[in-house]
């Protein structure tokens, strides 16, 4: 290991208290591991919802009330995160916490980098592993869950459903 992740590692244990320790103890497993990834030991596994939505994006079955509309755009946010249209989250977090956060994702950032150095040729080694194909695949189904989580909240404008149904910011009509 080189010294530059050391360096860090030892600022952000100096200057942060408990809040950025944990934050590198949480991270430091997976960035030790980061080369697992790289030589195919290890992979991210792409959640069926996302699976489903790449096979058919457009697929409308058993989509026809705004409660299973909902529901499956919920299955897709739990996959992909929020959508666009939600308010991020509050963050009470203090100037000091972010900076202290920041300095400790920038420790594992380098401890990363560090232990994906030792992998010579890690381009080719990613490419003969399949560690880039499969990479490419959980993008692609990443992608094809975000589109159908918005043509779904389109059908459900259309139906003139009530959030999470639609996006946030629709007001559906009273009849």
């Amino acid at each position: 290991m080189s010294v530059r992740p050391l360096v860090c590692l030892a600022l952000v244990l100096s200057l942060a208290g408990c809040s950025g320790v944990q934050t590198v103890a949480d991270g430091f497993g997976g960035a030790v591991t980061a080369p697992l990834d790289d030589v195919g030991l290890r992979r991210e596994r792409i959640p069926t919802v996302l699976l489903q939505a790449q096979a058919n994006p457009y697929d409308m079955r058993n989509l026809d009330r705004c409660s299973t509309i909902g529901a499956e755009i919920t299955r897709l946010d739990e996959a992909l995160g929020p959508d666009l249209d939600e308010p991020p989250a509050p963050d009470g977090r203090t100037l000091g916490d972010r900076a202290v956060d920041a300095a400790a994702e920038a420790a594992l950032d380098a401890i990363r980098d560090t232990a994906t150095d030792f992998i010579p040729a890690r381009s080719w080694i990613r490419t003969l592993s399949g560690a880039d194909q499969h990479s490419r695949e959980v993008q692609a189904a990443i992608e094809a869950g975000r589109l159908r989580r918005a043509f779904l909240k389109g059908q459900g404008m259309r139906f003139n459903c009530a959030p999470p149904a639609a996006p946030r910011w629709f007001q559906p009509t009273r009849r």
